[in-house]
Order: structure tokens, then C-alpha cells, then sequence
């Protein structure tokens, strides 16, 4: 169990999941460089955060929950969590403040492209889900991503092998953070998209990277036999 003070960002999965060396540049060294991508991501977040609680039938939509996991220790805000009202006390239902009868959560994060190759998506609703399910003490079965560029909805199951990765990624990034060292930098195609590529430098990084690894092996050729 972590303490409150321990809790590190949700956000933070999405980082270390593309990229180790981002995550250390934006969570340890606090680097940030927006480009069109992240300012558009940043602006569909704010106008999704600024609704408040909404209700229709059968739904009660909140947006920017609070979240935490003392287990998982983790920290971060919803875009929207959606709770669709059940027939009654069912599994995986709660009571919602201020509302009559019991409540399916729903947890809904929106993105501003289409959906991606990869789990970081996924990852970071799935934290989202183990927060909520502390917080209520219930098991959410499933969520959905948003993306703007299609303005469609994709579901997404919180089954074994995402948990597991989520979690495994928890706790990376709570080593990392202990360790306080900003990873090196590993050259990818990924890279060219990336909004800290002049901070990162990652060519010139994993040049150095395999110059050093070079220096080190011919160092260790030349030292004499036991």
C-alpha cells in the first residue's frame, strides 16, 4: 500500500508505455513542449472537464472525478465516468450521491485522434478503473475510448492480461521515480512525432549510447586473463 504522498500521476502510464525516456524527461526532469497534437489533446480535455454532472435517464454523467488507488499508487482525474442505473443491488453496482437506487460505473476517456497501434490508450483507462473500483469497492468489467478524429466510441474489457499490464506498469514507474535517473534515449520511428524530440535528442542519445557500450566491451577485451 502506498501513502497519499507516494501517489504518482495516472497520466504517467501513457508516457512510460510509449516511452520510457519521455516519461523520465516530463515526470522527473518537468520538460514539456506542446505541439499541434498535444495542444488539441490539452483543449478536448478542458472542454470535457468543464460539463459538470449531467443527468438524463437511466445515466448520471460526471466529469472530472477524482481518482486514487492507495494500492496501486496512483492518482489522476476522469474525463467522464458515466453510471447507468441497474434494475437494483446487482454486482458491480454502487449508490451514486444525491441519486435514488444503484449505479453501473462506466469510465469513458477521450482522446483527440483515432485509435492507436499499441496499449497506452488502454493502459490508462484501465488505471482509471482500478481507482474507481478502490474507491467504491466494486469491479468495473469495462470502459471506453473516445477519439475525436472519428467521433466514434471503442470499447475496451478490463481483462487479466490489460490488469496485469497495468499494474506492471504501476509499479515501473513508482522504481523509476524511486531511482530518480531519467532513462537513456533509444531512437525510434515514434520519435519523429514526439512533442520533446529537441529535448530528448534521441539520434544523437543512442549514438552515445553505443559509443560508451563500444568503449566499455573493448575496455573489458583488453584487460588481462585470470
Amino acid at each position: 500500500m502506498f501513502s497519499e504522498d507516494e501517489l504518482l500521476a495516472i497520466s504517467g502510464l501513457q508516457h512510460l508505455r510509449f516511452c520510457e525516456r519521455q516519461w523520465g524527461l516530463i515526470h522527473l526532469e518537468q520538460q514539456w513542449a506542446e505541439n499541434a497534437l498535444t495542444a488539441e489533446g490539452r483543449i478536448l480535455h478542458d472542454n470535457v472537464h468543464e460539463g459538470g454532472t449531467e443527468a438524463r435517464p437511466g445515466v448520471v454523467t460526471a466529469r472530472g472525478l477524482r481518482l486514487r488507488s492507495l494500492r496501486v499508487g496512483l492518482t489522476g482525474q476522469a474525463d467522464v465516468v458515466e453510471f447507468y442505473r441497474a434494475e437494483g443491488r446487482e454486482t458491480g453496482t454502487v449508490q451514486v450521491a444525491g441519486r435514488s437506487g444503484w449505479w453501473r460505473p462506466f469510465p469513458v476517456e477521450y482522446k483527440r485522434g483515432q485509435r492507436k497501434a499499441g496499449s497506452c490508450d488502454e493502459v490508462q483507462l484501465c488505471a482509471q478503473a482500478l481507482c474507481l473500483e478502490e474507491m467504491f469497492g466494486v469491479a468495473i468489467e469495462a470502459g471506453a475510448l473516445y477519439y475525436g478524429k472519428t467521433r466514434r466510441r471503442s470499447d475496451v474489457r478490463f481483462d487479466a492480461g490489460l490488469r496485469a499490464e497495468t499494474e506492471d506498469l504501476a509499479r515501473r514507474m513508482h522504481a523509476l521515480f524511486a531511482a530518480g535517473r531519467t532513462p537513456a534515449a533509444v531512437y525510434a520511428k515514434k520519435c519523429e512525432s514526439c512533442s520533446l524530440y529537441e529535448q530528448c535528442l534521441p539520434r544523437a542519445g543512442s549514438k552515445e549510447g553505443a559509443v560508451a557500450r563500444y568503449l566499455a566491451g573493448a575496455l573489458r577485451e583488453g584487460e588481462p586473463k585470470p
